[in-house]
C-alpha cells in the first residue's frame, strides 16, 4: 500500500508560511505590545500566561485574558510555540520553538 502525501511542505515553505504569518500579526501591533510579548518568548526559555502578564502589565495596561488570547494566537494560528503541560503540575507553560527564534528575531526588528 502506497500512501501519497501531496500536501507535504519543506521546510523552506513551512518557513515562508510562518514568516508571512508573523507579519501580518505585526502589522496589526498597534501600540507595540505583540512585538514586545514576541521579544519576551525570544529572550526567556519558558513562560507562563502570569509571567508574561506580570512583564507586559509593566509597559502596557492589559488584561491577564488578552494575554492569554495573544498566546492562543501565536500558538495555534502562528505555531511557533511548544505548549508544556507537566503532569503533576496545572500550570502551562510556553516556549518559542528553537527554529523560530531567527525569525521571530528578524520579524520583530524590521517591523
Amino acid at each position: 500500500m502506497q500512501i501519497i502525501f501531496s500536501h507535504m511542505r519543506s521546510v523552506a515553505d513551512l518557513k515562508n508560511e510562518i514568516e508571512k504569518r508573523l507579519k501580518s500579526y505585526l502589522s496589526r501591533d498597534k501600540n507595540g505590545i505583540r512585538r514586545t510579548l514576541l521579544k519576551i518568548f525570544v529572550q526567556v526559555k519558558t513562560v507562563t500566561i502570569a509571567g508574561l502578564h506580570e512583564k507586559l502589565k509593566e509597559h502596557f495596561d492589559v488584561s491577564y485574558k488578552s494575554v492569554a488570547s495573544m498566546v492562543g494566537i501565536i500558538a495555534s494560528k502562528i505555531g511557533i510555540l511548544h505548549v508544556i503541560k507537566e503532569k503533576d503540575n496545572d500550570q502551562i507553560q510556553y516556549m518559542l520553538k528553537e527554529q523560530y527564534t531567527d525569525l521571530v528575531n528578524q520579524a520583530i526588528s524590521c517591523a
